[in-house]
């Protein structure tokens, strides 16, 4: 059983940065990968990055250059450095870590880019 719960959503002005946090707790060792989506009203969600337990990431053809994945194993948490944002990345962003008997997602936290 695992828990996520994300954090350091926010109001941020076009081509600034935000940094998010997803802390998880429980059978943390059973995780093979974690990974950040986003869905915007409306939409469907869609998959912004992932990190696999080696440590490979992963990242969607939009956010390429703009946006890093990590982990601080110590802290059980998996970060999404988010640089350049543009108005169109507004949405929530859901943490999500994937073993081998399913996956677990957070409640989400708000990103919005405006100017």
């Amino acid at each position: 059983q695992v828990q996520v719960v994300e954090s350091g959503g926010g109001l941020v002005q076009p081509g600034g940065s935000l940094r998010l946090s997803c802390a998880a707790s429980g059978s943390i060792f059973s995780i093979n990968r974690m990974g950040w989506y986003r869905q915007a009203p409306g939409k469907q969600r869609e998959l912004v990055a992932t990190i696999t337990f080696p440590g490979s990431t992963n990242y969607a053809d939009s956010v390429k250059g703009r946006f890093t994945i990590s982990r601080d194993n110590a802290k059980n948490t998996v970060y999404l450095q988010m640089n350049g944002l543009k108005p169109e990345d507004t949405a929530v962003y859901y943490c999500n870590a994937v073993s081998k008997g399913g996956g677990s997602w957070g409640q989400g936290t708000q990103v919005t880019v405006s100017s």
